[in-house]
């Protein structure tokens, strides 16, 4: 998702799954930096897949390792300031910053790659299955101005909405609209949560939509959707975010680690670098925080208990 996005993605509870947060430059972690004391502090994106992998890390660091574990919900951007100054310890799901990427891993050396999270994420434009079935020819943008009168809402403009989650996911959604003179209004419902539930909504009164969406996210599962093809992606195509025309990258989701904390955060950081699952172990912990309503750290235990083999191998 860049989800620059953001996906990236994606998603992501809050529900996953949008980016409702403190500013972690002005606000420590209780627990940050704390001396001699076993913990770790992570980020966690208010998307509900970047939630489930930190409740199972967090179950496993304090119940298998002896971590106490603190958890702050931060903005994309402003996670990576944290993370560098080491306010908090790891991100555990990033969908592509490469400024940051550029700023702290490259140039400052405060931030070290941790590796692959095992989950690949694409940003893109989707409609409802039942819709592009009846309107084969929606899944091309050139066609989507076509269809703008039905996806017009009262929050467009007399335009065809298009529905993004929070502003501060990563989103080239205005530029693109714009790049490609769509007759269309990009219209944010706030946060993923508040996102899924319109989309919710929509998909019960079989009513058309057009939205900014990601995978992996559990809501494919209850809401069948069909990605509308954009101009095809080439390296470079969203340098200039302003001149943005093409589709988002197909994105290897990455963790990151503060460099001090990567260096010298003993069995955690070890266990955290080796953090690595599927996109069906992550869907599993999604659907019971977001559709099963358990609380994160429920639904961790429920995974863990059946899935030894897995996470055994993340233990140093």
């Amino acid at each position: 998702m860049s989800r620059k996005r953001i996906t990236a993605a994606a998603a992501v509870l809050v529900l996953a799954t949008g980016c409702g947060a403190a500013d972690m430059t002005k606000q420590a972690s209780p627990f940050a930096n704390a001396q001699g004391a076993k913990t770790v502090t992570l980020s966690v994106q208010s998307w509900v897949g970047a939630q489930a992998n930190v409740a199972v890390a967090q179950y496993l660091l304090e119940h298998e390792l002896g971590y106490r574990v603190d958890t702050v919900q931060v903005d994309e951007v402003p996670a990576w300031d944290a993370l560098s100054q080491g306010r908090v310890d790891a991100i555990l799901e990033d969908w592509g910053h490469p400024e940051q990427e550029q700023r702290y891993v490259q140039d400052k050396k405060t931030i070290a790659a941790g590796g692959d999270l095992g989950v690949t994420g694409h940003i893109g434009w989707f409609v409802p299955t039942y819709f592009a079935k009846k309107h084969p020819d929606v899944t091309n943008w050139k066609n989507l101005d076509k269809y703008a009168d039905l996806l017009r809402t009262a929050e467009s403009g007399g335009k065809g909405q298009l529905l993004d989650g929070s502003p501060s996911y990563v989103t080239n959604d205005k530029a693109l609209v714009k790049n490609l003179d769509l007759d269309y209004q990009v219209v944010f419902a706030g946060s993923e949560a508040a996102q899924i539930t319109q989309m919710q909504q929509f998909a019960k009164e079989k009513k058309p939509f057009l939205s900014y969406w990601y995978t992996p996210q559990w809501l494919m599962e209850k809401v069948p959707m069909t990605e509308v093809k954009l101009p095809p992606y080439e390296e470079g195509c969203d340098a200039d975010p302003a001149k943005v025309d093409c589709a988002y990258p197909v994105t290897p989701l990455q963790k990151y680690l503060n460099a001090d904390f990567a260096k010298n955060g003993g069995e955690a950081a070890e266990f955290l670098k080796n953090f690595k699952w599927t996109t069906e172990d992550q869907n599993q912990v999604s659907l019971m925080i977001a559709e099963k309503k358990m609380r994160p750290q429920v639904a961790a235990e429920k995974w863990v208990d059946s899935h030894e083999s897995v996470w055994k191998e993340w233990l140093p």
